[in-house]
């Protein structure tokens, strides 16, 4: 699989199914999915289904999506950093998920800063968004680290949470008005 950002630590690509039990890994762990609305994965075909549906099913429909984070030190997949269209809102999201122990390192940081121009000059996207729970401290730094404004504080899947609601418009990115 070829890459498609490469940055200092890591290299982002596309998953594929022999990816199934690295998605396992960030999937299944609990404190991964604490502040994301998501349930853990409890089995490897979940992971799978995961990754053909969703993750492959976005990047044929929507010509991009997630992609594997792969940490470049260990040659390893720590998580998933990308894009992603949500249809139900027609916007574009920035999403990061990294094993814990890759926290505080700065590879959601290092990652979102490549991933932004790929989306607005690649992608050519008029806006891209971010969503994140305010208890999720780590998340709401990144996205404001790397340029997105927050613009609104509501619920977002419908089941009462509260989320931070951010945004980059294509721009403020052009004017630099952003990192």
């Amino acid at each position: 699989m070829h890459p498609i950002i490469e940055t200092q630590h890591c290299t982002l690509r596309e998953f594929t199914e022999k990816d199934t039990e690295a998605v396992y890994e960030f999937g299944s762990n609990a404190q991964v999915n604490k502040y994301t609305g998501d349930k853990s994965i409890s089995t490897l075909s979940q992971a799978k289904e995961i990754i053909t549906d969703i993750y492959c099913a976005d990047y044929k429909k929507y010509g991009y999506g997630r992609w594997a984070v792969v940490y470049k030190p260990e040659n390893k997949i720590i998580g998933f950093a990308g894009l992603k269209y949500l249809p139900e809102l027609q916007e574009t999201d920035i999403g990061f998920r990294l094993l814990p122990q890759y926290w505080g390192k700065g590879i959601a940081t290092e990652t979102s800063r490549k991933i932004i121009p790929y989306g607005f000059e690649k992608l050519k996207l008029k806006k891209i968004i971010g969503i994140a729970m305010p208890e999720n401290k780590g998340s709401c730094k990144v996205l404001e680290k790397i340029g997105l404004k927050l613009y609104k504080t509501s619920d977002y899947n419908g089941v009462g949470n509260t989320y931070h609601w951010y945004q980059l418009k294509r721009e403020d990115y052009q004017n630099k008005v952003y990192i």
